[in-house]
């Protein structure tokens, strides 16, 4: 309770110091401009933090519409890079189909890829492997060639003279006797 007494007579001491100061009229003057000129910065104030409120309103709604279209335009990029990879995944298969069908010689599993550069490569690849297969077949082929019908007996009398087909003719009687 003593605190409470000691806080009021503080207050009345306060109230006693006011009432002695008693200002002059160029004083109170002073201090009335003073305040119009604090009014009037406080009001310059007050219009520019509503103005920048505004600004951050209108940025805040700027903002939003920009995700928003941002978000529409992924979708629709994510939408045509779909459609894209289809449309290559077709035109891929169109190709491969293509490249077996002007490439008999070729088996069919040897042509394969992703994309044409691949399938091009395939190509290749299998032309140059088909090439070497014939080839080989080709030389065994040769070496192994055996003519048809009987095997000649003799000496050939093809392209001979007269004179040379008696010859033969004798040195065969020859022989066999």
């Amino acid at each position: 309770m003593a605190e409470a007494n000691n806080q009021e007579d503080q207050g009345n001491k306060e109230v006693q110091e006011d009432q002695d100061k008693v200002s002059t009229p160029e004083e109170l003057e002073a201090i009335k401009a003073q305040l119009e000129e604090e009014k009037t910065a406080n009001a310059t104030l007050k219009e520019a933090s509503d103005k920048k409120d505004v600004t951050i309103a209108d940025l805040e709604t700027k903002r939003g519409e920009l995700e928003s279209s941002l978000s529409e335009a992924k979708k629709q990029s994510e939408a045509l890079t779909t459609s894209l990879k289809e449309a290559r995944d077709q035109a891929v298969a169109k190709y491969a189909t293509m490249a077996k069908a002007l490439n008999p010689t070729i088996p069919e599993d040897m042509i394969s890829g992703e994309t044409i550069e691949e399938l091009d490569a395939s190509v290749e690849k299998a032309k140059g492997l088909v090439a070497a297969v014939k080839k080989t077949l080709e030389s065994e082929t040769a070496a192994a060639k055996v003519p048809a019908g009987a095997p000649t007996r003799g000496e050939t009398t093809e392209g001979m003279t007269n004179k040379e087909l008696i010859a033969a003719g004798l040195r065969q009687k020859v022989g066999t006797s």
